[in-house]
């Protein structure tokens, strides 16, 4: 039985290539993370039962159900869910597009690129009462600014009659570095609440999200991830080197700038909104590579949700397993990615 399989319709205007594998596994992971989803909203200081969480979605239960599941719960666990697929998507771009399992947006800066924007924006635009004195819809601009700048940086100094996949991620630590220390002087220089908040913000937490940023965050994360799937073939093409992909009609630095801003957009919305939730972006493309292979068209979508499942997963655990206190997701995605990290490090060093 062939694993790809052809659909076309009549006359053969239409064809579209599937592979069946890849669909029972992206159900069955999406059936895994409506599971998650429900019990996220669940769980908590206060239980709701999983079948009055089921009645709020649809519009019925009691009032106090009501209250705790969709003003308190629903507006974390859905920016948990898109932040997680975002960072994800990003990640998955970026190993396609620099040929290297060691990308990820956190890892080559431009997660830190994004932290930058934030912390500018917040020590700018905040005033002596610890309120914005602009509008909060404006801070995934500066996250995205952030993002493309670092990113455009690390292209042009890893450009050098092309871009070394190694290069770049050597380039993308030492920038990474260098945001984290323009960072830390920001919090420094600015007042004590604000370094406190941007230090708990840079850990990685969806503690405190409210419906107006998930109103942003779900119509972006959108867009980028169907713009994603659209250029899937071109990032297939990345995968096959430069010489066979410019000989199959590919522009290869077009392209490259394609994907970096669609990387860069989609870490830009997810950090301004969750801060620095790491190592996403390396382990769930690294997941759905082992599960349904490494063409793009599954590999998107599977890697979408298995980063959601990884930061509501990690955002559950923070939020209920030391209760009352509240620990942010990042420190469970990070205590997963380090050592995942130095396992990947080691793998490409036998290879």
């Amino acid at each position: 039985m062939k694993r790809v399989q052809t659909l076309r319709t009549k006359k053969d205007r239409f064809s579209l290539l599937f592979d069946p594998k890849a669909i029972f596994i992206f159900a069955g992971l999406t059936f895994g993370l409506i599971i998650l989803f429900i019990l996220s909203s669940s769980l908590g200081e206060l239980f709701v039962h999983p079948i009055d969480v089921v009645k709020v979605m649809f519009g019925q239960g009691d009032q106090s159900d009501r209250l705790v599941v969709n003003m308190f719960r629903m507006p974390r666990i859905l920016t948990a869910l898109f932040v997680g697929v975002g960072l994800a998507v990003s990640g998955a771009i970026l190993q396609g597009m620099i040929r290297n399992p060691l990308a990820s947006p956190d890892i080559i800066g431009l997660t830190g690129g994004a932290g930058v924007g934030v912390v500018s924006f917040l020590a700018l635009f905040s005033n002596d009462d610890n309120a914005l004195t602009v509008s909060i819809s404006w801070m995934p601009l500066a996250s995205f600014l952030g993002a493309i700048l670092v990113g455009v940086l690390v292209y042009l100094f890893a450009y050098k009659n092309g871009v070394s996949p190694m290069r770049l991620v050597l380039i993308g630590i030492g920038i990474s570095a260098l945001t984290q220390a323009l960072i830390t002087m920001l919090m420094i220089l600015g007042p004590i609440y604000r370094a406190s908040q941007a230090n708990i913000w840079l850990t990685g937490s969806v503690y405190g999200s409210n419906w107006n940023e998930v109103k942003i965050i779900i119509p972006v994360v959108v867009l980028f991830v169907l713009l994603s799937m659209i250029v899937a073939r071109r990032i297939n093409a990345q995968e096959l080197g430069e010489e066979t992909a410019s000989g199959i009609g590919v522009h290869l630095e077009r392209d490259r700038i394609l994907f970096l801003i669609l990387s860069t957009g989609l870490t830009g919305i997810s950090v301004a909104f969750a801060g620095g939730i790491g190592f996403v972006g390396l382990m769930a493309p690294h997941i759905a590579r082992r599960l349904v292979g490494s063409s793009y068209g599954a590999l998107i979508p599977v890697s979408a949700v298995m980063g959601a499942i990884l930061v509501m997963g990690a955002d559950l655990i923070g939020r209920t397993l030391f209760l009352p206190v509240e620990v942010p997701a990042g420190v469970f995605t990070a205590a997963i990615g380090a050592p995942y990290f130095i396992y990947l490090l080691y793998t490409s060093k036998r290879s």
